[in-house]
């Protein structure tokens, strides 16, 4: 819109229009002659009206422009525009589809299906590569660089598409590029492949993903940590009831993801062989390996909500999850590319990028909101009609990390290292090649560390979820208060180990089994307590024990677990140990089956009072 229309310019006063009359004023007046002067003076305040209203008409035009709003029409209940000088965002965003590629001309809107973007692509993008969406205001010419993320829907993921709605891309200098993966009507079933290689080639900027597969493929570098998932991934499985029924099974997952990851690791836990116990079924995107499970071709599946939760359609029901199993960490993972060729503009992006976080912190409704405005809500979960009920369900399964937390885990770089060595050994159990360089060159705390500096990214509130536990230093004060009445966290899902003969030592794989399953556990999450319960069968015939032996050898298991964790640094005044006895069915029994189904140790995560 041009702010020099013939229409508005006409309007202007000139200099020499307003000469006759000042000089009628200098005259002693007759009675004609002083109406003639108040008609002039009236004019000429008219006219000065017009000067000023022009004027300010001008200014709130170019503000816009700008993508600023006036004073007068920012609401006072609306915290994100009175930090911004932003206005609120329209019921609907348009993100616009780009092919990036020289020269770039208008682009046209075709007609796309009910619920989706409403898109504009500037060419066909090929099979399987395909164009980034940019805010519908994305101007190709006003010299700001791009920078270009992938992402599936993840909740904690589509900070990325508020980046875009807020207009905290262009505020820091440079335009956002999102790809969405899996919008399949569109094209957009992205594989992992496929995001690893533009990546590692430079072709994208940074994508959002876990640690474990940073480990895996050394292809970006973390630059920094997004969440915990706490819930937010898991297996669903239908008529398996642990995991130690997985025996047998097929497991659908999507390939070289935290998907695969996740089965891989909880196998290990388990002490169940992949290539004989069980059937993988490897897919490319979470759709097609949820639909091979609701279409009776699995058994179970991994993945990550909210698309897992599908899994209920085909009689699906929560196995083990993350909320568990606190193994699944997401990162911003960067380009090695772009943090060399313009680290300026990845800096950029990270102070956008926590500038979200602190609307979603601080200002958790108008977060969410423009979230919804971005559209494409099917994919995205979070609906127009109740975008912060429905955000807020979502983010309760994830940890979220703020400014801070980043900055306490890129300085105590332990947890995290641990985390991906660990990744690393699940990995190279699962034959994968894995790359030579160590994980410490895999993690750059830099632009964190910058904008740590900035006052204006620093947050007053909590995320939905602040049990981000890898900087979690509060609660060490707590450690040791938990008794039996404490409140349960998770019940953790390894509970079979074995010991030498007639010995509570455990074996080399039992002590696998901790370091996987509990270790983790207990060196991220310092403010919990672990009560270990030990229990042993009852073998007959009538009068061989009593129940002082049996108590003795189950606390005796529960001891020697408690034994080995202290071995690991974990303070024995977090640890709880209990002996229990079988049920009065299974006592004094000659059955070694149903022995065996008392010989066991449970390990549950408890709240410090």
């Amino acid at each position: 819109m041009s702010l020099k229309s013939p229409k508005s310019k006409s309007l202007e006063p000139q200099v020499s229009d307003l000469v006759p009359v000042a000089a009628t004023v200098e005259k002693r007046a007759t009675p004609s002659q002083a109406a003639s002067v108040i008609r002039g003076i009236a004019a000429l305040l008219i006219l000065i009206s017009i000067v000023v209203i022009l004027s300010l008409l001008r200014s709130q035009l170019a503000a816009r422009e700008e993508g600023k709003a006036p004073a007068s029409e920012l609401r006072a209940d609306n915290p994100h525009q009175i930090a911004t000088g932003k206005l609120l965002p329209s019921a609907t965003f348009t993100p616009t589809a780009v092919k990036i590629e020289a020269p770039i001309v208008a682009p046209t809107a075709p007609a796309l299906p009910d619920g989706l973007f409403k898109a504009s692509t500037l060419a066909e993008a090929p099979k399987g590569e395909p164009n980034p969406f940019f805010s519908a205001n994305y101007n190709p010419n006003d010299g700001k660089p791009i920078y270009i993320c992938g992402a599936d829907a993840f909740a904690s993921y589509l900070t990325l598409v508020q980046i875009q709605v807020m207009g905290g891309d262009v505020a820091n200098g440079f335009h956002l590029g999102i790809v969405p993966y899996s919008l399949n009507d569109q094209g957009y079933g992205v594989s992992q492949a496929l995001a690893d290689q533009n990546l590692s080639t430079g072709k994208w900027d940074c994508e959002l993903n876990t640690v474990d597969s940073v480990a895996r493929t050394g292809y970006g570098v973390i630059t920094a940590i997004v969440d915990e998932s706490a819930g937010g991934d898991g297996m669903w499985a239908r008529r398996v009831t642990s995991i130690y029924d997985l025996r047998g099974k097929r497991i659908a997952y999507v390939r070289d993801t935290s998907s695969e990851f996740f089965v891989r690791y909880t196998l290990l836990i388990a002490q169940l062989d992949p290539a004989n116990d069980v059937t993988l079924l490897p897919f490319d995107t979470m759709e097609d390996a949820i639909a091979s499970f609701n279409e009776g071709r699995a058994d179970a599946v991994s993945g990550w909500e909210p698309t897992l939760a599908d899994a209920g359609k085909g009689g699906g029901s929560p196995l083990v999850s993350t909320d568990q199993l606190r193994v699944i960490v997401d990162a911003l993972v960067t380009s090695r590319r772009s943090i060399e060729t313009k680290p300026d503009t990845v800096q950029a992006f990270h102070n956008a990028w926590f500038a979200a976080i602190k609307v979603q912190t601080d200002y958790f409704d108008i977060g969410a909101a423009e979230i919804a405005a971005w559209g494409s809500n099917n994919w995205s979960g979070i609906s127009i009609e109740n975008p912060a009920e429905d955000l807020r369900t979502q983010m309760k399964q994830i940890a979220q990390a703020g400014l801070a937390d980043n900055a306490y885990v890129m300085k105590n770089l332990s947890p995290i290292l641990n985390h991906m060595n660990t990744a690393r050994r699940v990995w190279a159990a699962a034959g994968v090649a894995l790359p030579a360089d160590k994980v410490e060159t895999l993690i750059d705390g830099r632009f964190v560390e910058h904008a740590m500096a900035r006052a204006d990214l620093q947050v007053t509130g909590k995320p939905v979820n602040a049990t981000f536990s890898l900087a979690d230093v509060s609660n060490t004060a707590k450690v040791g208060q938990a008794n039996l009445t404490s409140e349960t966290l998770a019940v953790l899902p390894c509970r079979k180990f074995s010991f030498l003969p007639d010995s509570t030592e455990l074996t080399p794989e039992s002590r696998r089994v901790l370091d996987l399953c509990v270790v983790p556990a207990m060196q991220q999450r310092v403010g919990v307590s672990l009560l270990i319960r030990g229990s042993a069968a009852w073998p007959g015939p009538k009068g061989t024990f009593v129940e002082a032996d049996i108590l003795g050898i189950a606390k005796a298991r529960a001891q020697a677990i408690a034994d080995y964790l202290v071995l690991q640094r974990i303070d024995m005044k977090r640890l709880m140990i209990e002996g229990v006895l079988p049920p009065d069915e299974r006592r004094e029994t000659l059955d070694v089956a149903q022995q065996a189904i008392d010989r066991y140790v449970e390990m549950t995560l408890v709240a410090g009072q």
